[in-house]
């Protein structure tokens, strides 16, 4: 019956990175030495919620109806924490993995929560912004009683920003009857988010750069680093990369990239997009490829829009010494020994990218105590806990004659692990 189960779960998950990411985790788990008991219980989530709901496009002639999810994939830690993303190809599945993923994240750099995932299958550049506003409380109206301070608090992730959560905030608040802005983390200031927290996963990657620079000889004052992706995670990682003398040469999106020799002007870069949307007919460099982006000549890469960007392909032609993953899941997992192979020190996304989900602990921490800390505070708790979590994997990476991803997972399992078996079986 066991086995029964499983497979009728496995069915529904089927995604390329959810197969990715239990392949990893099955992977560091045999070398650990797991019981497998607590091993069959993380490879799946714990709970899972998919939801179907219509929404009314402008005109008020026509309704669809959008499939919505939530996954929460561990509840022994605390309550789960996870991003909500607006996209058109969302799944269970790539939902179940991010929540995982998401997991060991949290319990790397030592936060107390499980890891959650949201998602509305929908493309958000074709709504207008009360169609999203729509469709936003609506999700929220669905998964409600999933949700909440003390259950599970969302944040922003792809195609979601501050306003998005404003309005789940806003919706949970009307069902509970007062304001309760711990729901959520990731909003306005106006409406209990907290400072840094917007470039708080950019900044807090490149916080790292001079860590992983000191493994491969590499100097930060003029090292030359591409970036792929400028939406919130690459533009701010940008940004923090030349205010540290950092010389970026190369950005792209979805529309493709600019290279520079000498320096993109970032500031520049940041104002066009904001003003048109998309890289497409910036004038800062010449035009290339998403492709030719990964082979330009670079000290230091960061992938930092999508997953399974670095393939086996990909691996075999990037000249980076240092690659900072700033998406979730963007290197394959036969990529890797490709890359471990080159020499490249790979600081991985679940400890690169942990600085917004450790300020959207801050923030659920500071709403919760209706006390504020200044961004001097922020940021000075956030590169601790960075600092210190990354020391903490590159020394189980040195004892164990192993790469940071393999290290950085071992930790993570670890102590979900620890806690797994502290609390036993109920009943």
């Amino acid at each position: 019956m066991k086995n029964e189960i499983l497979s009728g779960v496995a069915r529904e998950l089927e995604s390329p990175l959810y197969a990715e990411e239990v392949s990893r985790f099955n992977r560091v788990a045999e070398r650990m030495g797991l019981d497998e008991n607590v091993a069959e219980r993380l490879r799946v989530p714990q709970r899972a919620m998919v939801v179907t709901f219509p929404y009314r496009h402008d005109d008020y002639s026509e309704v669809d109806s959008l499939f919505g999810y939530r996954v929460q994939h561990v509840l022994t830690m605390g309550p789960t924490k996870g991003g909500i993303r607006f996209a058109p190809d969302v799944n269970l599945g790539e939902i179940a993995a991010l929540a995982m993923l998401m997991t060991w994240k949290c319990a790397i750099v030592g936060l107390p929560f499980g890891g959650a995932k949201g998602g509305v299958r929908v493309d958000p550049l074709k709504l207008s912004r009360a169609e999203k506003q729509r469709v936003t409380r609506r999700y929220t109206t669905e998964i409600i009683n999933f949700i909440g301070p003390n259950k599970d608090i969302p944040a922003p992730d792809m195609g979601t920003d501050e306003q998005v959560m404003a309005w789940i905030m806003d919706t949970y608040s009307q069902h509970v009857g007062h304001t309760e802005p711990a729901v959520v983390t990731g909003k306005p200031p106006a409406l209990g988010g907290s400072v840094a927290r917007r470039e708080a996963t950019g900044r807090g990657l490149v916080s790292l750069l001079p860590l992983a620079a000191d493994q491969r000889g590499v100097k930060v004052d003029g090292a030359r680093v591409v970036i792929q992706g400028f939406g919130n995670v690459g533009k701010y990682a940008a940004l923090a990369a030349s205010e540290s003398g950092c010389k970026v040469i190369g950005i792209s999106d979805h529309t493709g990239g600019i290279n520079n020799g000498v320096g993109i002007d970032i500031v520049e870069a940041i104002e066009y997009v904001e003003k048109n949307g998309v890289l497409e007919g910036f004038g800062g460099g010449d035009v290339i490829t998403n492709e030719e982006l990964f082979r330009l000549d670079c000290d230091v890469l960061i992938p930092a829009a999508i997953g399974g960007v670095i393939t086996p392909e990909v691996a075999e032609e990037v000249t980076a010494k240092i690659l900072l993953e700033g998406a979730n899941g963007p290197t394959t997992s036969d990529a890797d020994p490709i890359l471990n192979d080159r020499g490249v020190f790979v600081v991985p996304d679940i400890l690169a990218n942990a600085g917004g989900v450790t300020v959207s602990y801050f923030e659920w921490v500071q709403d919760l105590q209706n006390y504020f800390w200044t961004e001097t505070e922020v940021v000075g708790r956030l590169r601790e806990i960075l600092n210190r979590s990354f020391s903490e994997v590159l020394s189980v990476s040195i004892r164990e004659k192993t790469d940071m991803r393999t290290a950085a997972l071992m930790k993570g399992i670890k102590r979900v692990a620890e806690a797994k078996l502290a609390r036993g079986v109920f009943p």
